[in-house]
């Protein structure tokens, strides 16, 4: 057992405290479970998006969709009351991996042959 105090060790009279201390955490450790699965199944869907533009030769990116997207992201987070620079900072990072997938998709070798 360590010896630096925790936030639990802070707790330990307090039983009602700690009861609600777990709780709190499983409901996180769902939501964190429930946002993996929801993140797949964006990526499932953006990486067919990825293989229509290669095979359309689209572009990866798509600065005036990116944007929109923000905006609307930063209304939901305002209406959730989340931080909406936050939001934008998320939904940049994941448009940033999807647009890096675009390209890789983009730069394989067709299997019908064609550059």
């Amino acid at each position: 057992m360590s010896d630096q105090p925790t936030a639990e060790n802070h707790l330990v009279g307090d039983e009602q405290a700690l009861a609600k201390l777990r709780a709190l955490r499983g409901s996180i450790d769902n939501l964190d479970a429930a946002l993996v699965h929801l993140l797949a199944e964006r990526f499932k869907c953006t990486q067919e998006v990825g293989e229509l533009k290669a095979a359309h030769h689209l572009p990866p990116a798509d600065p005036a969709r990116e944007a929109d997207q923000i905006a609307r992201l930063r209304r939901l987070a305002e209406d959730a009351r989340l931080d909406p620079a936050f939001a934008e900072k998320f939904l940049n990072f994941i448009v940033g991996e999807v647009v890096r997938h675009h390209r890789a998709i983009a730069a394989r070798p067709r299997q019908d042959g064609r550059a």
